[in-house]
């Protein structure tokens, strides 16, 4: 089931966009907002996967909203103003609703949200190689990394980190999604908030919990829980 938020000034629009989506499978509305303040709060307290988003509102713009979040949901535009699309879709729109719009329009635009989800699963589902490559958009920064350049992963809550070179940018999908993809021969998880790249341990040494500490290539240290330190230990034995 795929979670949505209605944002939207109106409340009639509300109520008949709610009304409609009651007839459509696989998706529910969990929250709703009727401005952008409101909005960012209800999203960060949800997180639902997808949005249908006004842009007219009374503190803002839909555009004002998106440019909040720390990831971008799919995103369904409903608005009576024409001369936006092409913004929308370069904010990566799954679609552009007019209003009005028919139940039938509106089906098809949510068609294309599931279609993406089922896409994205095969590829969450699907195990990498240390020269797969996989893209980030971290606010208004994008890369395309290559696994073999990242030193770990880090849990964020619902979001992970992914630390390669200098940088640092989150990706919305928890520490255990990112860790059904690694390859287990390359990387190795040493708690409950990290997961590191075996080749980018410079050092290992003991700490006063009596775990070990590993010093990383880029000077980062972190520490091996109790509990995986004997799994680390056998893993690295001869």
């Amino acid at each position: 089931m795929i979670k949505a938020m209605i944002i939207e000034d109106s409340r009639l629009a509300r109520l008949e966009l709610s009304s409609q989506i009651k007839n459509i499978n696989d998706i529910t509305v969990v929250g709703e907002a009727d401005n952008v303040e409101a909005a960012v709060n209800v999203f960060h307290r949800l997180q639902p996967e997808l949005v249908f988003l006004d842009i007219d509102l009374p503190d803002g713009t839909g555009f004002d909203f998106l440019t909040q979040l720390a990831h971008t949901p799919y995103v369904i535009f409903t608005t009576a103003f024409e001369e936006y699309a092409l913004q929308a879709f370069d904010n990566d729109a799954i679609d552009y609703l007019l209003k009005p719009y028919t139940l039938q329009r509106l089906t098809q635009a949510c068609d294309k949200v599931k279609s993406k989800v089922d896409d994205e699963s095969v590829q969450v589902n699907s195990a990498m190689s240390l020269t797969s490559q996989f893209f980030v958009k971290d606010g208004n920064h994008c890369w395309l990394i290559n696994l073999e350049q990242v030193e770990r992963f880090e849990a964020m809550g619902n979001y992970t980190r992914v630390y390669f070179e200098d940088k640092k940018p989150m990706v919305y999908r928890t520490l255990a999604q990112v860790e059904a993809r690694l390859p287990k021969q390359n990387f190795f998880r040493i708690s409950r908030q990290n997961i590191v790249q075996l080749n980018k341990i410079s050092n290992v040494d003991l700490c006063s919990s009596g775990g070990l500490e590993l010093t990383l290539q880029s000077s980062a240290i972190v520490e091996v829980s109790r509990r995986q330190a004997s799994v680390f230990k056998s893993l690295l034995s001869l």
